[in-house]
This record gives structure tokens, sequence and C-alpha cells, in this order.
């Protein structure tokens, strides 16, 4: 064994691996990308071995050292009597279970659904997957004895055990996420042999977590008290609960957290950096230069507003056919502006989650704000002054990957717990404030905000 931690996160786009020493500073990374298939529109899927042959040659430019693992949720592998994968596995942003969901909640009752798993039905969960599997493929059902989600096909090739960490596993629908076994009711209720599902045990346990609890991790999240802000392609609002509580509409998800005992909630909406990402290729214009045109139009933008629903919604309406606008539009309006609002209308957005986190009893002091979003300082001071909150950014942006190696170090000994290892690990270099001039504007503007996607929802439904 040498001085280094290894974290492994299993993503969408490819793997991306970090070597940390045991205080936290980053000694290498390496990160190898692989394809995304789409055989036909709303699916996603990919070559399980594609994750093995990248994760081979991610680990093969880093020393040695205990592995943690982490990797993208909900997506189903299935393998047959020999280990084999029987097929492509079908990821979380994959859409064609829709009458699944239905069938699943008819069948266990919604009320009864959000009680054992935090969650109601969506498309990119793992139980709808199975089912559809069994109406669509039976050959490769009949031929099911193991299911296993990305990470933990990872490590299966690496080491020959088949095991899933409990935060990983509360996004199947399949876990009982306050007792943090899997939910027989649930099982039965679905017809899903229990003996195809591998042993849950605690992240600290296996070294294991879903990219979103080792991603909190990375950032020092690991009690109640600081929120994690996630400005990716999409955007999380993530906070550790004070004790087991489902939101009872589900608009928020609930899950069991990396560290023993602890349960975590949050929010997600599709289009964040996303929502930015698409307006810079719409106006060819990069980054830097909407940053700078969006910093010269004042907070509320004049009134105008921004919709991010361009990929459909998560949090708080679980509608995929939702959809994007700007409202408001004036001929003052230029570039800028469009650039200002689209920022605003995601910190609205953002805003929308933490007011559910609020109703679990989450009283967040501060956040720590990750992701390719988190660069713009105009953005994050945005953030900050609409949620009422001060950003933190910290030294490593590895996220889940550095969250990984921090439970690969719990599971070796190196640190005692997770409390531990995140005061060891994780440094904060910078704190951003609200701005309190901006904060009446906010508060007006966000309640505009609330009221766009009722007035917008019938137009898109025609």
């Amino acid at each position: 064994m040498t001085d280094a931690l290894i974290g492994l996160d299993v993503g969408t786009s490819g793997v991306k691996a970090v070597a940390i020493s045991h205080d936290g500073n980053v000694l290498e990374v390496a990160e190898e990308s692989y394809p995304l298939s789409v055989p036909r529109a709303g699916w996603a899927e990919q070559d399980p071995d594609d994750w093995w042959r990248a994760t081979q040659a991610a680990l093969a430019r880093l020393p040695e050292g205990p592995v943690g693992f982490s990797g993208q949720m909900h997506g189903l592998v299935v393998l047959g009597a020999d280990g084999a994968v029987l097929r492509p596995a079908i990821l979380w942003n994959d859409q064609r279970t829709g009458e699944e969901c239905k069938e699943i909640e008819a069948g266990v009752g919604l009320e009864r659904l959000i009680a054992l798993t935090g969650n109601r039905a969506l498309p990119g969960f793992t139980a709808p997957k199975l089912l559809w599997l069994r109406r669509h493929e039976p050959d490769t059902w009949s031929r099911i004895r193991h299911v296993l989600l990305p990470k933990d096909y990872v490590r299966f090739r690496l080491t020959g055990e088949r095991a899933i960490d409990a935060a990983d596993a509360s996004g199947t629908l399949l876990l009982d996420v306050a007792a943090r076994r899997w939910s027989d009711e649930v099982c039965s209720a679905l017809e899903i042999p229990r003996e195809w599902l591998p042993e849950v045990f605690e992240s600290t346990e296996i070294a294991c977590a879903g990219d979103q609890a080792a991603g909190a991790l990375g950032v020092g999240i690991d009690r109640p008290g600081m929120l994690s802000i996630v400005l990716g392609t999409s955007g999380v609002v993530f906070a550790v609960l004070p004790a087991y509580a489902a939101d009872r509409e589900a608009r928020v998800h609930v899950f069991c957290h990396a560290v023993p005992r602890t349960w975590h909630a949050m929010g997600v909406m599709l289009s964040a950096a996303g929502s930015f990402a698409w307006l810079r290729d719409v106006v060819g214009a990069d980054y830097a230069t909407l940053d700078e045109e969006a910093a010269r139009w004042p907070a509320g933008t004049e009134r105008l507003l921004f919709a991010p629903y361009l990929q459909g919604e998560r949090t708080p309406y679980a509608d995929p056919a939702a959809r994007g606008a700007f409202v408001g539009l004036s001929l003052r309006h230029d570039r800028g502006a469009l650039a200002r609002a689209a920022l605003e209308g995601v910190a609205y957005g953002l805003r929308d989650s933490l007011e559910l986190l609020r109703a679990l009893g989450v009283d967040a002091e501060a956040a720590r704000v990750s992701g390719g979003g988190s660069r713009s300082a105009l953005w994050l001071k945005i953030v900050a002054s609409v949620l009422a909150l001060a950003l933190e950014r910290t030294e490593t942006d590895a996220g889940a990957a550095f969250g990984a190696a921090l439970l690969a170090g719990v599971k070796a000994g190196v640190f005692a717990d997770v409390d531990e290892a995140v005061r060891r690990c994780v440094r904060v270099t910078e704190r951003v404030e609200p701005d309190p001039e901006w904060a009446a504007t906010y508060e007006q503007g966000y309640e505009r905000f609330r009221s766009l996607y009722p007035a917008l929802r019938p137009l898109e439904a025609v």
C-alpha cells in the first residue's frame, strides 16, 4: 500500500480517477472517455465493458492504493448466471419507461411507494427499467440472475464481489430507505426476485457511493447545517436531513447518505449550466463574453424572466413536457440581458428546491458550490443573493471521485470516520456573500418566477 487514496467515478461521459494524499492533496488525475448509445429517441445506453476498459486505463496511470467507487446512479446492468453482461446498460437519462412508472405507482400505491422508498416512480430509476425488460425483452429477462448499478459492475470486475451501498441503492426504487435495506414489499409487488439484488452495505464498509452522495462528501457535506449546490449541466441542491423524512408529494428525492445512519434530500433541475451552454451556442458567444455582458445589467434584468425547462423538469415539477421561455422581453434587452436572465432563472430554479428542503426541516447556514458553473463569479453572486445564503468554494473540483477517495480512506483505516476524513481533507478557499442591494429585487423576481410554470403549462399541453 502506498500513501495514496484512489477515487473512481464512473460517469456518463467517462471515468474520472483521482489519487489524493492522506491530507487531501490531489496527486494525480486520470480521465478516460467512452461513447453513449442512443438506439432510439429518448433512449440512452452504454456497454458496461467500456466502463471496465476505461477504468483499467485510468487506474494504470495512478499510483496504487485503496480504491473507492462512485458513479452515475440508477443505471441497470443485468448479468447472467456466469456473471456475463446480458445487454447494454440502460442509463439514468433513459426515458423509455413512462408506462412502467404508472404501473409501479398503481401496483404499490403512490402513498405507500413514497413512504417506503422516499420517492415516486420516475423513468430514470432502476425498477421501471426491469419492468420494461420483462415486457419487451422476455428472453433477456429469463436469463437474469444478478442486477448491479454501473459503479458496482466495475467494482465486481475489479474485486469479484457483488455488493451495493445504501446511498446508491436508494435510487433503484427497490430500497426501504428508512430501514436501509431492500424492500420485500416493493420487490413482491413488482415480482422482482429478491435474490437478483446484491447485499446492501453502508458506504463506509465498501468504499462506495452514488455520485451525488460522494460529490457532497467531496465538498464536506457530511452532516446537517450545510448545503451542496452543483452547477453542472443539471443543477442539484443537496442537504443532509436531521432525520429521515420524505416529502409527501416526492418533489425532492430522499435517499440514504454515504454516512451511516444519515439521510439526504436533494432537488434536481435538469438544465442548470446546460441552460447557459444552450444560450452560448444559440447566440454564438463564449462564456466569458456572455458573463461580461450579463454583468452590465442590473439585478432583475428589468423584469426579464427565464424559465429553465429546456429538457423538461424534475424538481419541483416532475414534468418531461415542461419547456423553457423568456418572458418580459423589450426593445432594450440585448444579448447580455438574455444571459443575465438565464443565470437568474437557474438561480430561481435552485430556490424552488431549497424551499422544499426547508419544509423537510433543513436549516442551512451556508452552501458549498461545485460544477462548471461555479467558475462564474457573477453567477455565484446571483445564486447567493437569490438563496440568501453564502456560497463557499473548496480547494479541489475533483467532485465525486474525491468523495470516493475519502471513503477509500475510511474503509482502509486511514481515517477513523467520515468526519475525520472531511476535517483533514476538505478546505474552503473562497466565500461569496449575498449582495444586500439585490435582495429585494430577487425576492420580487422569485415570486414572479413561481408563476411562470403554471402560466406556461397549458400552452405546452396543446
